[in-house]
């Protein structure tokens, strides 16, 4: 009987069926599609990782090394589990040719390898570890996505030809936040191109207990082993290869949180509608004596029924939508290896949703309580009226007009009945403002500045040359010369020893200059100014335990100094461990310059970093607009397709549910409308009056979600990237999107929500309401 019952009020209620399915559906896809993603990337990079045996500890080195020190060292330390040393020939970009193409200005710093004899293996698209034979090359994946390359095409590299023969997966360098690529050949191919660039070396150790890669590196640099260079940690590693994908899907896990909240809304809504439509129903079951209990089991199966079948629904779009969200993940780092531990998860958040609705749902009909059959029998209804309406009528009515009048009384007067539809707007702007800026700040140039990286127009890297101090100064002097140039700046990068918090020798990379030039983003404090203040990155700051205010001791050639922490800023360049000073230190060598310049306006960016890289070929020439293209272009791309599709899903949802809404107090008021018509009101009239109520509610709803937006939302964002060093993030909003075109679409949503809705008043019946 139950089932016949709710049989025939599903297809009876054709609309409010689908609308709750739609909205149940919405919300399980993205829980499901977040939950699955989710756990893809991270069996794929465990995955990759694994094959690959990545370095637990990995320190790069320019300049000569002490092999015998080394080997002392790993048989020494009983965490060592293997060693070894690769060498990496870096490669000015200009001189590597893959087809047609050359990589002049790219912004990663290109070298040749050969494989590794022990563990960090380079990967074939296939998960295979490469053995290249003489005469061929084999290319970073990255090149392949950039359409550089293709198999068979013939590489130049610095007068040396090679047949491209496939392309690999790096588990150290395949993200493209990674600053360098390394390209394999075979040893032999090696040899012969060894005076074609400058060699670095890769000093790597696979550790017993991996765990234990804080306190290895400490003993690393207590033992003043090579350390002229960037040293990486497996956790490190693995947090780079998982953040391009990793912010798109922590972005749709925050979208599809949202959009539970606003399924349950919704199916409120419905239940509600529902509800009203059975008033009078309910009141004849409770005065023959029907239990509550009972009456709420056949409410409940009926979502139990709608609940099941968006959930499915849901969780069958998501397998649908997972594939092409894949590719990225599968391309750079194959499969991952936990299809059933993946579709595990993605049910489980389906079946999440599915408790919560059925949850929710039991608590929304708890109102039957309070139902009165006398009443509901009497009236059919339950009557709701404002108590401030006629006190300030007359005046608003004169300002704004009749309907207009009587349209934002009701607002004022029944505020628990809109304010759930003003959460559901609220929590819909949200939905499409949040990615929206997210995407704008990362695409904004001034983003570097969250990298440890100056806002300027070019980056002019000197490195792997002798005496990169003086030809930093050089390209100071040319640009003080250039009209274009409207500001620049020359600073250098020391090595120095310090001592951490648990007595332990550290080496940290100081840079020195004016850092009040180009300024990266500080999350507090300030830039150092004397010679006693020094600023540490996030990172560096938190592995030290120091704030801004602290001390620490530096070790120099001449003795040790006590500096003053004065500022805690963002970085993840070099490991995102450095800091910032302007003592003066005569007996360092610099390991690297950098000279920041800003132009006037009247030379393309990208025009002058060709100009400049045929100027000064000794320096790598950055456009940092280029330079944000390349490094994120991935994310980039990912961040945009979630903020797009959870744009329409809000949009969506939110024209279903005003429609709903607007049917619901339609429903309600049918007996106040019947009572107006019956006084002269058109229909015209009594449309006009929900218009205006719902324009209030949007308005409010806007301007509150454009708030929590960039409040709310902008701290959500600097918690997920604090972790990987950018503190102090700020939104960079993009005007024209966020505050015209986002809003603009919601406007068009509600209002066409609104206008399918109001249709309802035609179908009001004055005599029969009024008899009711």
């Amino acid at each position: 009987m139950i089932g016949k019952m709710i049989h025939n009020d599903l297809v009876k209620n054709r609309a409010v069926t689908l609308s709750a399915t739609v909205f149940i559906a919405a919300a399980a896809l993205l829980v499901s599609l977040a939950a699955l993603l989710a756990i893809d990337l991270a069996g794929a990079v465990d995955a990759f990782m694994e094959r690959a045996e990545t370095p637990h500890f990995m320190q790069m080195h320019t300049g000569e090394i002490d092999r015998e020190a080394l080997e002392q060292f790993a048989a020494d330390n009983k965490n060592v589990q293997s060693f070894q040393i690769l060498p990496f020939l870096n490669v000015e970009g200009g001189k590597i040719r893959l087809g047609e193409n050359t990589l002049t200005g790219t912004t990663q710093d290109n070298g040749f390898t050969i494989q590794g004899l022990q563990f960090d293996y380079l990967m074939d698209l296939e998960g295979k570890r490469i053995q290249p034979q003489e005469g061929e090359l084999y290319v970073p994946v990255c090149y392949r996505q950039e359409n550089m390359a293709g198999i068979g095409d013939t590489a130049v590299i610095g007068g040396i030809p090679l047949r491209i023969a496939g392309f690999l997966r790096d588990s150290q360098m395949n993200s493209l936040l990674s600053s360098s690529k390394r390209f394999l050949v075979n040893p032999h191919d090696y040899e012969k191109m060894e005076g074609v660039g400058k060699e670095e070396y890769l000093i790597e150790f696979r550790l017993t207990d991996p765990s234990a890669a804080d306190a290895f590196s400490h003993a690393y640099t207590a033992a003043g082993l090579p350390a002229n260079g960037p040293a990486i940690t497996y956790s490190l590693i693995k947090m780079i290869n998982a953040m391009s994908d990793g912010i798109m899907i922590g972005l749709l896990l925050l979208v599809s949180i949202l959009a539970v909240l606003i399924a349950l809304l919704c199916v409120r809504f419905t239940l509600l509608s529902q509800i009203e439509e059975d008033y009078r129903d309910i009141g004849v079951m409770k005065a023959i004596g029907f239990r509550i209990s009972h009456m709420k089991r056949i409410y409940l199966m009926k979502y139990a029924v709608l609940g099941g079948i968006g959930c499915l629904a849901g969780f069958g779009l998501s397998l649908l939508l997972r594939e092409p969200m894949l590719v990225n993940i599968r391309q750079n780092m194959g499969e991952a290896g936990r299809e059933g531990f993946s579709l595990a998860a993605g049910f489980c958040g389906v079946a999440g949703v599915f408790a919560a609705i059925l949850i929710f749902t039991g608590r929304v009909l708890n109102r039957f309580r309070g139902i009165s059959a006398s009443r509901a029998i009497g009236f059919g209804f339950e009557e709701e009226t404002g108590r401030t309406a006629g006190r300030i009528f007359p005046g608003l009515s004169h300002l704004v007009g009749v309907n207009a009048a009587y349209g934002l009384l009701d607002v004022f007067s029944r505020k628990k009945i809109y304010a759930t539809i003003l959460a559901v707007l609220v929590f819909s702007v949200f939905i499409v403002i949040v990615p929206q800026n997210l995407y704008s700040t990362i695409a904004d140039e001034s983003f570097t500045s969250y990298m440890g990286i100056g806002d300027c127009d070019l980056r002019m890297d000197i490195q792997q040359t002798e005496d990169c101090e003086g030809k930093a100064q050089s390209i100071g002097e040319a640009l003080e010369k250039e009209n274009a140039v409207t500001d620049y700046t020359v600073l250098h990068t020391k090595k120095f020893t310090i001592m951490n918090a648990e007595g332990q020798e550290e080496n940290i990379k100081i840079e020195f200059g004016d850092h009040n030039a180009f300024p990266v983003s500080y999350a507090k404090g300030g830039a150092p100014l004397t010679q006693e203040q020094i600023a540490l990155s996030a990172l560096l700051a938190k592995e030290l335990g120091k704030e801004v205010g602290s001390t620490l001791t530096l070790f120099t050639g001449t003795g040790e100094m006590t500096l003053s922490v004065c500022g805690i800023y963002s970085d993840i360049t070099n490991g995102g461990k450095t800091a910032k000073a302007v003592f003066t230190d005569m007996d360092a060598e610099p390991m690297w310059s950098v000279v920041y310049a800003k132009l006037d306006g009247s030379v393309p960016a990208a025009k002058a970093s060709l100009y400049y890289r045929a100027l000064f070929p000794f320096a790598k020439v950055t456009d940092i607009r280029e330079y944000v293209a390349q490094t994120y272009g991935q994310t980039l791309q990912s961040v945009e397709r979630a903020a797009t599709a959870a744009a329409a899903a809000a949009i969506i949802i939110t024209t279903f549910i005003t429609l709903l809404f607007v049917r619901l107090l339609i429903a309600k008021d049918r007996y106040a409308i019947a009572v107006m018509k019956a006084s002269g009101f058109t229909n015209r009239d009594i449309k006009f009056q929900y218009i205006w109520r719902l324009a209030a509610v949007m308005l409010t709803g806007l301007l509150i979600g454009i708030f929590f937006a960039g409040t709310a939302g902008e701290k959500l964002a600097g918690a997920v990237l604090s972790a990987l060093g950018m503190v102090s993030f700020r939104f960079r909003v993009n005007p024209l999107a966020s505050y015209l075109a986002c809003p603009l679409w919601m406007v068009c949503s509600v209002a066409a929500g609104v206008l399918a809705g109001v249709q309802g008043v035609n179908k009001i019946d004055t005599g029969e309401n009024i008899k009711e």
